[in-house]
């Protein structure tokens, strides 16, 4: 179970009673330390605690607190996979909202820099972008000498870090038609709106491209909606109350969609997550909210669940090369399984490397300059791992943790050439679409 966030509670900002819990939590964690290669904020913590006068956490000052929250990447993992004393276990421990509250403090004391909260506006950002879409993907481009240096000294991005492309004609702008649907299809009558998500409407439309083609093929009706971002940017830099301004603004708009009857897919798992599991525990209060939590899949867990009744239409073909699936860490939060995985390994004879590890990314952190190199260092087991399997398709559900892992790979060898991709741009391949 998981406690709702009382982010409106007086006591949520306090500062003397943060630190009360910081220290109850740091100091289980200090005596537990299964989390020690999760991530680089527990090493942090325990480095921390081990190099103070007394190897207690007593004897640290709570200012070296601030880079142990400074790593974290809100990724869920250590409650979802490591943390023995989670709810309903008496010690109560919740460390990624922990980091979340500590964030919020900072927040509201004005410590994000405002260049940073703007940012944290995906949407506003990537509705600018695409007006000047190759004017914008010149400037972000990898090796521009005369604009990365620029970047990196006013927003703080590092200059070696791949940035997403934008689009002009984005994910809304190409899909005003209907496809035509598979009437024999065995899941024909089936209705689901795809939530294009920043990511997919402004930076990677083939995304959603792909999941429609593979839902309309199998019969599924599908429209796609971009009410407006999931927050997850904004959740990161600790605004929670502009992410429950937007969860109660998407889910309100999304409403009726549900109640025709239609499942809802998000395309990118970190956003998902946001609209499964974050949400109604930040607006518990809120019907729409709910039900949309109820209704919201990956599309891996959809097509997964479509395969298994009524059954996918037939026509998937060999790819005849090897693949890596890197199993994003927001996915695996949704505790549903690799279903990435599962969704290729219906394709036939297919060779198929599974990677179960964090790339490193996490989100607008892994590109900022005083992380990136802790991300590079966090996911090079996955990026050895990725090398070793020689494939050239190199797939992660997050197309940010796919470009990383490639990036880190790089970093190890120069001359490796790789294909990033979304699962679902796979598999519409292998049927022919």
């Amino acid at each position: 179970m998981r406690h709702t966030i009382d982010w409106t509670h007086p006591d949520y900002l306090n500062p003397e009673k943060l630190d009360e819990e910081m220290r109850r939590v740091f100091d289980i964690c200090h005596g537990c330390r299964r989390c020690f290669n999760l991530c680089d904020t527990f090493p942090r913590l325990f480095d921390l605690i081990d190099g103070s006068s007394t190897g207690e956490l007593e004897s640290v000052e709570s200012i070296g607190f601030a880079p142990v929250v400074e790593a974290c990447t809100l990724c869920d993992l250590c409650y979802m996979s490591k943390c023995p004393y989670i709810p309903p276990h008496e010690f109560n421990l919740d460390f990624p909202h922990l980091m979340l509250r500590y964030r919020a403090l900072e927040f509201s004391t004005g410590k994000v820099p405002p260049l940073r909260k703007v940012m944290a506006r995906t949407d506003v950002t990537g509705t600018l972008a695409k007006a000047v879409a190759p004017l914008a993907n010149w400037a972000t481009k990898e090796g521009n000498a005369l604009t990365r240096p620029l970047l990196e000294k006013t927003l703080g991005v590092h200059r070696d870090a791949a940035l997403p492309k934008f689009h002009s004609k984005t994910l809304l702008r190409q899909t005003r038609e209907p496809l035509p649907l598979n009437k024999v299809a065995a899941a024909y009558g089936r209705k689901a709106v795809i939530y294009a998500t920043c990511y997919g409407n402004y930076n990677d439309p083939k995304i959603g491209l792909a999941t429609r083609k593979v839902l309309a093929h199998n019969g599924v009706e599908t429209e796609v909606v971009y009410p407006g971002c999931c927050g997850m940017p904004l959740l990161e830099q600790g605004n929670i109350a502009a992410v429950a301004k937007a969860a109660r603004w998407v889910a309100a708009e999304l409403r009726s969609w549900i109640d025709r009857g239609y499942e809802v897919i998000a395309l990118v798992p970190s956003c998902a997550l946001m609209l499964k599991s974050e949400w109604p525990l930040i607006v518990p209060d809120d019907e729409n909210v709910r039900l949309l939590s109820d209704a919201t899949r990956d599309i891996a867990e959809y097509l997964v669940a479509l395969s298994k009744d009524p059954g996918l239409t037939t026509g998937i073909q060999p790819l005849n090369e090897g693949i890596t699936i890197h199993i994003a860490c927001h996915a695996r939060a949704q505790n549903i399984g690799q279903k990435a995985a599962e969704l290729l390994r219906l394709i036939p004879d297919i060779d198929l490397q599974v990677m179960e590890r964090c790339s490193g990314h996490g989100g607008a952190w892994g590109v900022m300059v005083e992380n990136f190199d802790v991300a590079l260092k966090v996911g090079k087991p996955v990026a050895q791992q990725a090398l070793k399997t020689r494939n050239r398709l190199v797939l992660s559900e997050c197309p940010l943790a796919a470009t990383h892992i490639r990036q880190g790979m790089e970093k190890l060898d120069e001359k490796v050439r790789v294909e990033e991709a979304h699962p679902i741009e796979i598999f519409a391949r292998a049927y022919g679409l």
